[in-house]
């Protein structure tokens, strides 16, 4: 049974505490692979979560939205990271010539934007979140589709947010 969580986003910085706080439950699992699907309207804050998680992870470089390039590479906190965002794909079969799965199976956490564009090309998602636009903030749904997803959301230091829905 998927576990789920529902927080809300009043600002930018409560988007970033959420990605913080992702980096740090990763850090204290330490996985091997991992996988997460970030789901959501244009602007609802994906690529914001993406940036947040990699500052929390260490990383200090800039963070382009990989929109064009379709996937980045990075290397923070001791992971290989792959951030996909796979909004221009036309066929999930380009996604072969790109690697993501090869390089996911040796390894990594990707985190993938606009993962149903990619659907029957990607590695099933340990965590899924749902990014939405609600009033003047943001909205995220969290849900652990595995042992490790659930693992992840259960750690004390995941709190992120004081306000839960």
């Amino acid at each position: 049974m998927a576990e789920s969580r529902t927080l809300k986003l009043a600002d930018p910085d409560a988007t970033a505490r959420l990605g913080h706080a992702f980096a740090q439950a990763l850090i204290a699992i330490q996985p091997a692979q991992f996988c997460v699907y970030l789901q959501g309207e244009l602007g609802a804050g994906k690529t914001a979560f993406a940036r947040a998680l990699l500052a929390g992870l260490g990383y200090r470089g800039r963070v382009p939205s990989p929109t064009y390039t379709l996937v980045e590479p990075y290397t923070a906190g001791g992971f290989q990271l792959l951030h996909a965002d796979l909004y221009r794909l036309r066929d999930p079969a380009e996604l072969d010539y790109l690697g993501i799965a090869d390089q996911f199976a040796a390894g990594c956490l990707l985190m993938v934007e606009w993962p149903e564009r990619g659907q029957g090309r990607l590695p099933p998602p340990d965590l899924r979140l749902g990014f939405s636009i609600v009033d003047m903030g943001r909205q995220v749904v969290l849900q652990a589709l595995t042992a490790q997803g659930t693992g992840l959301l259960a750690l004390p230091s995941f709190d992120p947010c004081p306000q839960q829905i």
